[in-house]
């Protein structure tokens, strides 16, 4: 890809939200009432103990809030971030009635913060007791699955098929919202605990999977999701025709386009991703970006705090359209999308009401960029070559213990994700890799 310009690199790698100061630090968390209930705790799927970690902010011990937050969520840094706070420990703060809500994300991101650039190592690892483990897959819910076996005394090793780990916090998600130093610091703590990390190392393809199977105590299959899935319309082959997990990728490891700059982007989709691949080419200099979705706002997947960031951005939305065919320029390149309008009938399988094609409703939408973000396909075939049983690419697990129809192999993270199963959300996938870590040492300690 073409060298980016300063100013390029300026709006993409620069954080949106600054760290609070000093002075705002305190003031912030001395409005916290630490309540004994926590309704904030509560609402956090890994469980911090919220009241706890500002407590200690409010005495200045920094190092034992990082551990506080930390110890309960292995990718605390990176939750401070993406996590959508507003509906989940902001959201249930007890000051919503009488004022603002406590800054939770910020004071948690100033604490792992402080963490980061005092290079602190927060935890060791336990005694060692001899059984192995093997994680398929870097990401959340395999990074923070080693982290808790290797504070067990378990031998870990990850095998990671790209050339840093992190998964969707190093590649996935846009380093305006997410630079890549944060997840790269969480992986640096689970690796400081002797857990290996087996990079540019793809299981099935590197290594055998009867190797993996056979050679550890225990299997944690993590392996998330693959790319965007085809549009299946005319035209997709034409050049500047993107897959949104590419771009960002791209874009997250330091490889920024300047070929977008002055052109008119449209996206399709109206998820998480597909509005970090729209802002993202609203940074990287495109005249226009537009949204496609074939249902309504009501029913866009993306959480409320991307879409008014989206908004803030400039950026267009097109309800109830869908894609039916990408025409070129007669030079092989995009020109035009061919769209038609949709209503909303019935409810569908996803819970959602089935958008419904209206008849003699085309029309043109100009286009120099066609971005496709309509969600990722599974790895079926894999998850079929490790003989696990599964719905459509999504494991099936025990919904206490993780375990798969192989019992010693475990899953967590998207890869059990769909089907009305949880939430994709990095919190979610790092509370699911810490219990099948406990699951796995639960089952070892029955055999004793």
């Amino acid at each position: 890809m073409d060298s980016p310009t300063a100013n390029h690199q300026w709006k993409i790698f620069d954080e949106l939200k600054p760290d609070l100061k000093p002075k705002e630090v305190m003031e912030e968390a001395n409005r916290c009432l630490f309540c004994f209930d926590a309704p904030c705790a509560k609402a956090c799927p890994t469980g911090i103990d919220i009241p706890l970690f500002i407590k200690k902010i409010t005495t200045g011990n920094m190092k034992g809030s990082a551990r506080v937050i930390m110890d309960a969520n292995p990718m605390g840094a990176t939750c401070a971030r993406v996590c959508p706070t507003e509906e989940l420990c902001e959201g249930a703060c007890v000051l919503n009635d009488a004022s603002l809500p406590i800054m939770i994300g910020d004071l948690q991101r100033h604490a792992t913060n402080w963490a980061m650039k005092n290079q602190q190592q927060l935890f060791e690892a336990g005694e060692a007791n001899g059984k192995t483990v093997a994680i398929i897959g870097g990401g959340p819910a395999g990074l923070s699955s080693a982290r808790e076996l290797a504070r067990l005394g378990y031998k870990v090793t990850v095998y990671e098929k790209n050339e840093k780990a992190g998964g969707l916090d190093t590649y996935g998600i846009v380093p305006f919202r997410l630079p890549q130093e944060i997840s790269l610091w969480e992986v640096s703590q689970i690796e400081k605990l002797g857990v290996t990390i087996q990079t540019n190392t793809e299981v099935g393809k590197d290594i055998p999977i009867a190797t993996v199977l056979n050679d550890f105590d225990a299997v944690i299959l993590a392996i998330g999701m693959a790319n965007v899935p085809p549009l299946s319309i005319p035209g997709e082959d034409l050049d500047g025709v993107y897959d949104a997990i590419q771009l960002i990728e791209n874009v997250k490891d330091g490889r920024v386009p300047n070929h977008f700059k002055g052109k008119k982007a449209v996206v399709i989709g109206a998820g998480n991703t597909a509005i970090d691949a729209a802002t993202c080419l609203k940074r990287l200099g495109a005249a226009s970006v537009k949204m496609i979705y074939r249902r309504s706002e009501a029913e866009m997947t993306a959480y409320p705090f991307e879409f008014s960031f989206a908004k803030q951005d400039g950026i267009e939305f097109n309800w109830l359209a869908q894609p039916k065919r990408i025409i070129d320029d007669g030079q092989n390149h995009v020109a035009k999308l061919e769209c038609v309008s949709m209503e909303l009938g019935a409810m569908d399988a996803s819970g959602r009401r089935r958008p419904i094609e209206i008849e003699n409703s085309d029309f043109m939408i100009k286009a120099d960029v066609v971005v496709k973000a309509i969600g990722q396909s599974r790895y079926t075939s894999f998850i079929e070559a490790l003989g696990l049983e599964h719905e459509q690419g999504i494991v099936k697990v025990d919904a206490e213990t993780y375990q798969t129809s192989n019992p010693k192999v475990y899953a967590a993270g998207d890869v059990i994700f769909g089907n009305g199963i949880g939430e994709a959300m990095v919190v979610a996938a790092a509370e699911q890799g810490k219990r099948a870590a406990y699951a796995i040492h639960d089952y070892m300690l029955s055999k004793i």
